[in-house]
């Protein structure tokens, strides 16, 4: 109701459908400043953007805002829709000049390719149809983007991490001796025999079975649900986090990321809260807001004091016990973390480590003392 009476979109709303090849899940989510919050929740998770433009109206602030917050959760496809193009005279040149300043301004914050398509909602124009006002254009349909679009990526092309949910024990008269931490492959691939690092304890072993929907496998890749058992009874426990000896993330209770305010409540420097990454649970403090990012211009305004709603910004923050952090650009899933109030468990921040497109200067502050 509010949304319909103030005419924008306030919430995220998700819709499911499915075509002969592929199913979706398609996130609507806000553009209005107010609600940028709603909108990266939804680009939390999506392997595809669609940023919708009025032909009428060209790129404006909302669009820009829109992208960056694509480019800044690492979402790896971004679609152009110009949409009204019958109220543009389906113009070529209208459809062209906003293509090639929309690309332009995605190219300057990371994002590797643009695929623009000219399209009216109203009259079907290349939504699921090739248009036949606009021949000049001999590109996909919206549809036809979003059904052939890699979104497959290989597995063995990332490190494994393996967060530990839950260690099984049964100790039963069939399996005595059973030791197995179950969980979700995060990413990568997991070999029996393979030698593995528990994190943060940094103690290797050896995978000695991977246990898979009751049958024993020999390999298993993300995102399968899982049990590991190692070769060594080692102290392994919900948060842990099995990965490669080889390529092991590192391990610091010094955290420097970008942020998305969530809570109406401001987000202020010495705060003590709750940080949650993958399944472990830390406390945490934060030392430091370095500076917040203007969306609009990308601008970086220093020491802004407090992070308030909707607010995009960098912190640095301490915790009390150490991470097994992925920056974000290398990792969407344990690159991510979330701050929570310990008072009442309510999410605070939503959190990407390491740098953002917009601050490639910003360092982790050094260890000044503070102690839990």
């Amino acid at each position: 109701r509010a949304e319909r009476e103030q005419g924008i979109t306030i919430d995220v709303a998700y819709r499911y459908f499915a075509t002969p090849r592929r199913r979706f899940i398609l996130a609507d989510t806000p553009g209005h400043v107010q609600y940028t919050r709603n909108m990266v929740t939804g680009a939390s998770t999506a392997q595809v953007a669609v940023v919708l433009v009025d032909a009428r109206n060209g790129v404006v602030e909302q669009t820009r805002r829109h992208v960056a917050v694509a480019a800044l959760l690492r979402v790896p496809h971004v679609a152009l829709a110009v949409n009204k193009m019958d109220l543009a005279g389906y113009a070529e040149p209208v459809f062209a000049a906003i293509a090639e300043e929309f690309t332009a301004y995605a190219h300057g914050l990371g994002v590797p390719e643009v695929t623009a398509v000219p399209v009216s909602a109203l009259a079907g124009d290349n939504v699921v149809t090739p248009s036949a006002h606009m021949d000049w254009y001999g590109g996909p349909t919206v549809l036809e983007y979003l059904e052939t679009v890699p979104v497959v990526t290989d597995p063995t092309a990332d490190p494994a991490r393996f967060p530990v949910q839950y260690t099984i024990r049964p100790r039963t008269a069939a399996h005595p001796d059973y030791r197995g931490y179950a969980g979700q492959i995060a990413s990568g691939v997991l070999r029996v025999g393979e030698t593995v690092t528990v994190l943060p304890s940094g103690r290797t072993s050896t995978v000695a079975a991977i246990d898979a929907l009751g049958h024993s496998v020999d390999v298993a890749w993300a995102p399968q649900s899982v049990t590991l058992r190692l070769a060594d009874d080692l102290d392994v426990s919900r948060g842990d986090l099995i990965a490669p000896a080889a390529a092991a993330p590192q391990v610091t209770r010094d955290v420097t990321a970008t942020v998305c305010h969530l809570a109406d409540r401001p987000l202020l420097p010495g705060a003590r809260v709750l940080l949650k990454h993958t399944t472990r649970t830390v406390r945490a403090l934060v030392k430091e807001i370095p500076s917040r990012l203007a969306l609009d211009d990308l601008s970086q305004h220093p020491a802004p004091g407090e992070l308030t709603a909707n607010d995009i910004g960098r912190v640095v923050l301490r915790t009390a016990e150490p991470l097994a952090l992925d920056p974000y650009a290398d990792s969407r899933h344990t690159g991510s973390f979330l701050l929570i109030d310990p008072a009442d468990g309510t999410t605070l921040t939503a959190g990407m480590a390491g740098e953002a497109f917009a601050d490639g200067t910003a360092a982790a502050a050094g260890d000044e003392g503070w102690d839990f």
